[in-house]
C-alpha cells in the first residue's frame, strides 16, 4: 500500500463519517429536542452544522430542517461517489490484485 492508497482512503473515509453522523443526527432528532443538553446529540450536532449550512445555502428556504440533513445524506454520497470516479481515472483508486 502506498500513498495513493492514503490519498484515496483518508478523504472517502471522512466523507463517509460525516454522511453517517448527518443519519444519525437525523435519527436522534426524533427523539430529542433540539435545545437537548445530550451531550451525544449536541456533539453530532456540532460536527455535521458545517455540511447542512452548505446543502441549506443551495437549497430552497422552504426546505426543513431535518430534510436538509437527507440533503446533506444524499449530497454527500453522490460527492463520494464522484471521488470515487476521479480517483480511479487518475489511477489513485485502489484496485483488487489477486
Amino acid at each position: 500500500m502506498g500513498t495513493s492508497f492514503w490519498l484515496y482512503a483518508l478523504p472517502n473515509y471522512a466523507m463517509a463519517a460525516l454522511m453517517y453522523s448527518l443519519l444519525a443526527r437525523y435519527v436522534l432528532a426524533f427523539f430529542m429536542a433540539p435545545d437537548t443538553g445530550n451531550y451525544i446529540y449536541r456533539f453530532f450536532v456540532r460536527i455535521t452544522d458545517p455540511v447542512a449550512a452548505a446543502v441549506r445555502f443551495v437549497s430552497p428556504a422552504a426546505v426543513p430542517a431535518q430534510v436538509i440533513l437527507l440533503f446533506g445524506i444524499v449530497w454527500l454520497l453522490m460527492l463520494r461517489f464522484a471521488f470515487f470516479l476521479a480517483m480511479t481515472g487518475a489511477g489513485l483508486a485502489p484496485t483488487l490484485e489477486g
